[in-house]
């Protein structure tokens, strides 16, 4: 399993890039004529496709957007969920590519109906050169009321793109707005910033009349990165309505971005950052204190961007932890009335759930000492806060006697490398010896977020591996050389320019490339939020494609995996991102396997479940796994039931609606 070790070097290079999330999911029940957007828990409702006929799904079609020779070419991966639209805004489902193109096809088809492309073929290339890999992983719809009906741009789509424009497009034909800035287009914070450094993409989050923008900082590679200043604009001229820096009047520092989606509560007016880790990642000494309101869910008054609460899950963070998904908008059952609620999910596998009108905590959270410093000038946060429940969603924990390996050969290798590391626990810091950095940058949790299942039940994918951590003074050399993504099957070694320091991250793995963390390294798990409790975990994914030949038959030991699952009213949960090209459907209740079908490439989108003229689909994007040295391709792929499958019964559309709390 070679292979395996030279893919995992490089697993947190995908994360401490300040990759971005997707912000909605959107589906319509096209007979009439209604949208809404899913929440950020990704459920569609529909029971068309359920537990007892999922088994007989078959492909309805496939689009291919003739990017693939261009993303083996710039290093990128197609990793966009569609929206369905309204009929009223020409009932299209419609993606954006690798690249930033938005394409509209027929949902019963797949046929284009009509393409916009931001970018020249020269942007492109020099966004390349920047080292930094493109990525789109969704638009957003509106319907703008001060437009007309019938009129240019009544219906449109908003865009985020790598060089940090805010494009608005007609939805019906995909033509630019003319009204809206500068004809169709608004330069966003971090625009002026050399091409890479500032980048876009996840869908711009739409409330109302207004739209919310974050952004994607390299945050690893400069002490001192680029802001991560979150703004928002008014739907239909453009014009910026308000900005909020999470890192006020902290000066030696940056990032804290907002790469992850963001969630709005449009009944109570307010908006849900998840920000990110402050500059450098690993490496905090110029930037003393807890660093707020970077690692935080921020909670801002949609009309003015003021502060309303936040809640800091990482002080003074010093191990890339990010908030890496979008907050999840539910209701807690209360006695009383139901309690509007908010719950993050975190890298190190903690859940934080908080009334999302007060910020006050709906299970009891408490300040926990951890290990200080090695490092004469670091100041490490006395405290970490940890959540008195749910249990994390994995157990980092990690001894020489724990140490695992297939054979007793390697487990001596691995119990041998263990006993060699510093490990005092999840919070242990960077040191200029090896630490156990146990998640890493990874996770845990990352950017395709949870789906909550009979509103107190949580599905979520997670990441089950290990990594040793170093810093190191960085020479002239290396303090003169920009490069931030190491090449496949190289160790991840960046330089924190203007700390003097850099750092060196690589999984811990025995000598056969396995991880020395006990299997499954990828899992699907299943919480129940009010009881406080884990009810199921199953693996995720099968390494048996990972091996330096391929296995004739499935391991079932899980993957390291990127992207999201959808669930539905059917009982159904589907997801891909595990590195095995294969989209699955597990029972929601159970976790049992239920369906699977193998892909071209693996998919790291989350799929999308929509309904039109009648017949609910199933649609995932397949476009490999962006640096893990997998196939890439440029797939769109759509199931559903044979026409023989269908029943009266399965066609009521009274179940299509997606249920909001917003």
């Amino acid at each position: 399993m070679r292979l395996l070790l030279l893919t995992m070097a490089v697993m947190p290079v995908l994360t401490a890039c300040a990759v971005a999330a997707p912000h909605t999911f959107s589906a319509i029940n096209s007979e009439r004529a209604e949208f809404t957007s899913l929440p950020s828990d990704h459920r569609f409702e529909d029971r068309q496709i359920n537990r007892s006929n999922v088994s007989q799904l078959v492909e309805a079609w496939r689009f291919r957007s003739d990017e693939e020779a261009l993303m083996n070419e710039l290093r990128a991966a197609a990793q966009s969920t569609p929206l369905l639209l309204p009929e009223a805004a020409g009932a299209a489902l419609v993606y954006c590519t690798a690249f930033d193109k938005v394409i509209a096809l027929d949902p019963a088809t797949g046929e284009q109906r009509w393409r916009f492309n931001p970018h020249t073929q020269e942007q492109l290339q020099r966004g390349a050169e920047n080292g930094r890999a493109h990525r789109c992983r969704g638009v957003n719809y509106l319907e703008e009321s001060r437009v007309g009906v019938g009129e240019h741009c009544r219906h449109r789509l908003f865009l985020a793109t790598a060089d940090r424009q805010l494009w608005a497009l007609d939805a019906l034909s995909g033509k630019p707005c003319e009204n809206f800035a500068n004809a169709g287009r608004q330069p966003l914070p971090g625009s002026e910033q050399p091409l890479g450094q500032v980048s876009s993409s996840s869908p711009v989050a739409v409330a109302g009349d207004r739209v919310v923008v974050g952004s994607a900082v390299v945050d690893f590679e400069l002490a001192q990165a680029p802001r991560g200043t979150v703004a928002s604009y008014d739907s239909l001229s453009g014009e910026l309505l308000w900005q909020f820096d999470p890192l006020q009047g902290q000066p030696h520092s940056g990032g804290a971005n907002v790469w992850a989606g963001i969630s709005v509560d449009i009944d109570h007016r307010l908006v849900f950052l998840p920000t990110g880790a402050p500059s450098p990642d690993y490496y905090g000494a110029a930037r003393p204190g807890d660093n707020r309101h970077a690692n935080s869910l921020v909670a801002l008054e949609l009309d003015s961007g003021q502060l309303r609460w936040a809640f800091q899950h990482v002080h003074h963070d010093l191990w890339d932890f990010d908030s890496p998904a979008q907050p999840i908008l539910f209701n807690w059952p209360d006695s009383k009335m139901p309690v509007p609620a908010v719950l993050q999910l975190t890298k190190q596998g903690y859940l934080f759930i908080f009334n999302r009108l007060t910020g006050e905590p709906l299970w009891p959270i408490h300040e926990r000492p951890v290990p200080p410093s090695t490092l004469a000038q670091e100041q490490a946060s006395a405290t970490q806060p940890i959540p008195i429940a749910p249990p994390p969603l994995i157990e980092p924990n990690l001894t020489p006697e724990s140490a695992w390996g297939i054979t007793p050969l390697d487990r001596w290798h691995c119990r041998r490398q263990v006993e060699t590391i510093g490990n005092l626990g999840l919070f242990t810091p960077p040191a200029l010896q090896p630490t156990l950095m146990y998640p890493g940058s990874l996770g845990g949790a990352n950017w395709g977020g949870g789906a909550l299942v009979d509103g107190h039940r949580l599905l979520v994918n997670v990441n089950n591996v290990a990594f040793a951590g170093q810093l190191f003074k960085a020479t002239v050399q290396q303090l003169e050389s920009r490069r931030d993504h190491p090449a496949n099957g190289e160790v991840m070694q960046v330089v924190m320019h203007g700390s003097g320091y850099g750092m060196q991250v690589q999984a811990l793995t025995s000598f056969l490339g396995t991880p020395c963390n006990r299997p499954p390294w990828g899992q699907l798990v299943a919480v129940d939020l009010t009881a406080g409790t884990i009810e199921w975990r199953r693996p995720l994914g099968s390494v048996h494609e990972m091996a330096p030949l391929p296995l004739p038959f499935e391991l079932h030991w899980g993957t390291p995996n990127l992207g999201g699952g959808i669930a539905t009213d059917g009982g159904l949960f589907f997801i891909a991102a595990a590195m095995d090209r294969t989209l699955r459907a597990f029972d929601s209740g159970s976790g049992e396997l239920l369906w699977s079908q193998q892909l071209p490439v693996d998919a790291t989108a989350t799929p999308l479940s929509y309904r039109y003229r009648g017949r609910q689909y199933i649609v995932v994007n397949a476009g490999g796994h962006m640096m893990f040295n997998r196939p890439r391709g440029d797939y769109l792929i759509a199931y559903t039931l044979p026409d023989h499958s269908l029943t009266g019964d399965a066609t009521d559309s009274s179940a299509t609606t997606p249920q909001r709390d917003r």
